[in-house]
C-alpha cells in the first residue's frame, strides 16, 4: 500500500490517500521517497488548467529517494541506491525519438502525474529507463527541483550547442530562472537577467548574472538591441515578445520554457530579416539529466529551496501559489 496526498476535485485541498499499486512490473522500480519538489505544473494540474487531470490526483514529479524494489529485468540499479525521477515515468523505447536518445520527445511517454499517481507520497513507481542515479556528493535536500526545473533550463544548452562565450539572457528570475543563471555562469556565458522586481536585482547578480535589466523600462530594452545569442523565457505570462526579439543578434533564438497560454503575437518581417528562431523545449532525456546532475555537482550548483514536511503540503502549495517562494519548495519525508 502506498500512502499519498491527493486532491479529489479541481483546486481541492490535498488529503491523505492510500492506494494499492498492484504487482511490480518487470521493468519498473519502486522508490522510497525522501524529498519531492513542488512545481508550478503541479498547481496547473491540481486546478486542471490543461484539461487532462484525473482525480483523485497525487501531484509530485521532482522526486528524490532510494530504490526499495525492482522488477526482474532491472539491472542498472541496486536496492538502496539513491535516485531521482522527473516529469516522465516511462517511455515506449521503440519509437524514433527513443531510439535516437530523445526519450523526452517520445509521443507515447508516460508522465509521472498524468493518468498516474506522483510523488506526494511515501513511495512511487516508474519505468527504470526514466529513473536517474544521483551523484554521491550532490545535496539531497535540494536535488529534487533539478529533475524538472533544472533539466528544463539545462536542456537548451545541449540541444543548441550553446557556446561558452555566448551572450544569454533569462526572462524571469524565479523557480526556473534562478537555476538558469547558475548554469549559464558556470557554462561560461555572458549572463543577463531580465526582471521586473527591484528585490531580485542583487539576488540575480549573486546567482550568476553579470548584469540585470529592468523589463518595466522600455529604454533598457532598447539599449539592449542586437546583444543576445539566446534568450530563455521562464515566465508564464504574455509579454511584448517583439521587443525582446529586437535584443537578439542575427541568428539569435528566443526560447520558451515557461508555458504561456496566450498565443504569441510576433511580427514575421524582423524574424526573416534577422534570421531569428523561436522555439521551445520540454524537460530532457535521461542522458541529459545525468549530464545536468554531474555538471551541477561539479560546479556546486543547487536550487535555493524551502523545506516543508509532507503533512504541511497544503501550506506549501499555498505559498507557491502566492508567488512568495524563494525559489523552490521541497516536501520532506524525513
Amino acid at each position: 500500500m502506498i500512502k499519498a496526498y491527493a486532491a479529489f476535485e479541481a483546486g481541492g485541498k490535498l488529503q491523505p490517500y492510500d492506494y494499492d499499486p498492484g504487482m511490480l512490473n518487470d521493468h519498473d522500480v519502486e522508490i522510497t521517497i525522501e524529498y519531492c519538489g513542488i512545481c508550478h505544473s503541479d498547481l496547473s494540474m491540481l486546478h486542471n488548467e490543461w484539461g487532462i487531470t484525473q482525480y483523485p490526483f497525487v501531484p509530485g514529479h521532482e522526486i528524490v529517494g532510494t530504490v526499495l524494489a525492482k522488477g526482474k529485468n532491472v539491472h542498472n540499479f541496486q536496492l538502496g541506491q539513491r535516485v531521482g525521477l522527473g516529469w516522465h515515468s516511462g517511455y515506449c523505447m521503440t519509437c524514433y525519438s527513443c531510439l535516437s536518445g530523445d526519450h523526452n520527445l517520445c509521443a507515447q511517454s508516460e508522465s509521472t502525474i498524468v493518468s498516474r499517481h506522483g510523488g506526494f507520497a511515501d513511495k512511487v513507481r516508474a519505468h527504470a529507463a526514466s529513473v536517474v542515479a544521483l551523484p554521491d556528493s550532490i545535496d539531497v535536500q535540494s536535488a529534487g527541483p533539478l529533475f524538472c526545473a533544472g533539466i528544463t533550463v539545462f536542456n537548451p544548452l545541449l540541444q543548441f550547442n550553446i557556446s561558452p562565450t555566448a551572450n544569454v539572457a533569462v526572462i524571469g528570475i524565479g523557480g526556473l530562472g534562478h537555476i538558469a543563471l547558475q548554469f549559464l555562469r558556470a557554462w561560461g556565458c555572458q549572463v543577463t537577467a531580465f526582471t521586473s522586481s527591484d528585490d531580485k536585482k542583487n539576488e540575480a547578480l549573486a546567482l550568476g548574472a553579470h548584469k540585470v535589466l529592468d523589463t518595466r523600462d522600455p529604454a533598457q530594452l532598447t539599449a539592449a538591441s542586437n546583444q543576445f545569442d539566446l534568450i530563455l523565457s521562464t515566465v508564464n505570462v504574455k509579454l511584448d515578445w517583439n521587443a525582446y526579439i529586437t535584443t537578439l543578434r542575427p541568428k539569435g533564438r528566443l526560447h520558451f520554457l515557461g508555458v504561456t497560454l496566450e498565443s504569441l503575437d510576433v511580427n514575421v518581417f524582423p524574424l526573416i530579416a534577422g534570421q531569428y528562431s523561436i522555439s521551445g523545449s520540454p524537460t530532457g532525456s535521461p542522458t541529459s539529466m545525468l549530464a545536468m546532475l554531474n555538471f551541477a555537482d561539479q560546479h556546486h550548483i543547487k536550487p535555493i529551496v524551502e523545506i516543508f514536511p509532507f503533512n504541511k503540503v497544503n501550506e506549501a502549495l499555498a505559498k507557491l501559489a502566492s508567488g512568495k517562494a524563494k525559489y523552490r519548495i521541497v516536501l520532506s519525508n524525513q
